[in-house]
């Protein structure tokens, strides 16, 4: 599929940026969303400003990579706001924008990638709630996908092992200690290929070369 519009919320950092630089120089017309120096300003979880860049852009797809670096402390130093606290971003983020592609709606035949994380598979036991979150957020997208068929919209998840070179990832190394994993920009032209063809299943995982592989489950 020849993606020509990418709307990249969060694309001012990390993976996300990579992601829009690498739509960019396939030649998509990309514009980011994130809290400051963006192409749109604003907060990730606000649903009117979901509305609003969804509608006014029709993007032909939508990658939500934005949420929040999770706290990192054994269970005893956590408190709840701690713990919950990637439940109330990425969730709603996630949350927010696949609600908002299935109201615009988007046009048919668009398509939706939502990163997670590869934590929600082997458990992430210093950052609190943060894999549980992830769960949710693949488990939100494939709800979506299921309305979304009906509208000719297709939605998976990417889950990315620990990728240095971005804060979360970086976070994670200071806690786990090194672990291999690939570089944004390799993860990134992963999903523009994966974007090029057809998406067989409803999540895919990123080796650490940044190689994405069918969930099984």
């Amino acid at each position: 599929m020849s993606i020509q519009s990418v709307v990249v919320v969060g694309g001012t950092r990390g993976l996300g940026l990579a992601v829009a630089q690498a739509f960019r120089s396939s030649g998509a017309r990309v514009v980011t969303v994130a809290r400051g120096a963006s192409d749109v300003t604003g907060d990730a979880t606000d649903e009117t400003l979901a509305d609003k860049v969804l509608t006014e852009h029709r993007p032909d797809l939508l990658v939500i990579t934005a949420g929040a670096v999770p706290p990192m402390h054994p269970l005893t130093e956590h408190t709840w706001e701690s713990f919950s606290a990637n439940w109330h971003s990425d969730v709603r983020i996630a949350y927010t924008w696949l609600r908002s592609a299935l109201r615009v709606p988007l046009r048919p035949g668009s398509r939706v990638v939502v990163f997670g994380s590869a934590a929600e598979l082997h458990g992430s036991p210093l950052s609190g709630g943060y894999a549980g979150a992830k769960a949710t957020v693949r488990l939100i997208t494939r709800y979506a996908a299921a309305e979304g068929a009906n509208l000719g919209l297709t939605m998976t998840t990417v889950l990315p092992v620990i990728t240095p070179g971005t804060t979360i990832g970086d976070t994670a190394i200071s806690s786990y200690g090194p672990r291999p994993g690939p570089t944004p920009s390799a993860l990134a032209a992963s999903v523009v290929s994966l974007v090029a063809g057809d998406f067989i299943t409803d999540a895919y995982v990123a080796d650490p070369e940044g190689r994405l592989q069918p969930l099984v489950r």
